[in-house]
């Protein structure tokens, strides 16, 4: 026994080690469960009585210069190896690439930064709405088209629950919820069953915008509205409002610019006249007004609606398919950064 203790004694004053794997093999064959001083230990008991108390303390010194030997090889790794202080333990082994923001997104965030230094501010609703909310309460009349399958998406097993077709059904709820004034944006997604095409989705992106007040005339939709297209697309950008129809206003308008790929000259995205529809918008009908709890006596308001990727489209020239917005091809997206 104890030619063995001295023995280990001397092979352990002889340890060296050049990694840290190294030196964990060594700490599991000399102290480890398993180890040849743990197997010492367990032959203790062999030894005869009046040996016990000489070879026990040779034992107890073998292991303590054991443990200390390997605690002194461990200090040396740590305090030689400059990198392992600085390592960060967390970062992936492969470098990864920042992302960058969807240009759906970057735009969005524009017109609502735009609208927002007119006092205009943010609410949002649900996508799975119901035909109150989308069509009803907006002066839709039972029999008008965009309540047929071909422009809506109902549920099949409740017909009176649609995805949403604009963003108007948060204004509704908006309307009934809150007392005027309002001044609000409406972003979010919405759905459609259209054919896609470069410039049609099923799905797409809107901001809505909504303003009830007293006094309220289609001259400070006129001004909002103008002013939104020079900031947007630059102070040269000129606007034309041309008649339309929207159940929910009266009257109703659509907003054209001019085209800022061809500078107005014509282009196949303007069709070659030189003109490109942005928005709707009108004066809100009084009977919308009345049916959410509004006296149309004492208030008036506003309400136009803009296609996010259709702005996209014209913000970032060079753009010529809006299924471009929903491919996630990362050499399409990475090309915006902002």
């Amino acid at each position: 026994m104890r030619n063995r203790i001295n023995q280990l004694k001397n092979e352990i004053n002889e340890l060296t080690a050049a990694s840290m794997e190294e030196l964990e093999a060594l700490r599991i064959k000399y102290i480890s469960k398993k180890g040849e001083i743990t197997t010492l230990f367990n032959d203790f008991r062999e030894v005869a009585n009046e040996e016990k108390r000489e070879v026990g303390q040779l034992l107890n010194d073998l292991k303590n210069a054991a443990q200390d030997k390997i605690n002194e090889l461990k200090e040396s790794f740590s305090g030689n190896n400059e990198a392992d202080q600085k390592s960060d333990l967390t970062r992936t082994a492969d470098p990864i690439k920042l992302g960058t923001r969807h240009p759906l997104s970057l735009v969005k965030n524009e017109i609502i930064d735009i609208f927002a230094r007119i006092g205009f501010t943010i609410a949002e609703g649900p996508e799975i709405e119901d035909d109150w909310h989308v069509f009803s309460a907006l002066n839709f009349p039972p029999e008008h088209p965009a309540r047929d399958m071909q422009d809506t998406f109902f549920i099949e097993q409740n017909p009176d629950v649609v995805l949403r077709t604009h963003t108007s059904s948060v204004q509704t709820r908006i309307m009934s919820n809150q007392k005027p004034p309002i001044r609000m944006l409406f972003p979010g997604r919405v759905y459609r069953n259209e054919a896609i095409s470069y410039r049609a989705h099923c799905f797409f992106h809107q901001v809505e915008g909504l303003y009830i007040d007293k006094d309220v005339s289609f001259a400070d939709l006129k001004q909002a509205l103008m002013y939104f297209a020079k900031e947007m697309f630059g102070p040269e950008t000129q606007i034309r409002l041309r008649p339309s129809y929207f159940p929910f206003t009266e009257p109703s308008a659509e907003m054209d610019i001019s085209c800022n790929l061809c500078g107005g000259k014509g282009c196949p995205f303007c069709k070659h006249t030189g003109w490109v529809e942005i928005l709707g918008c009108g004066m809100v009908d009084p009977n919308v007004l009345s049916g959410v709890g509004i006296d149309p006596e004492a208030y008036t308001g506003f309400a136009f609606g803009l296609g996010v990727d259709r702005i996209a489209m014209l913000r970032y020239e060079g753009i010529t398919s809006i299924k471009l917005f929903y491919e996630n091809d990362p050499r399409f997206l990475g090309c915006f950064r902002r």
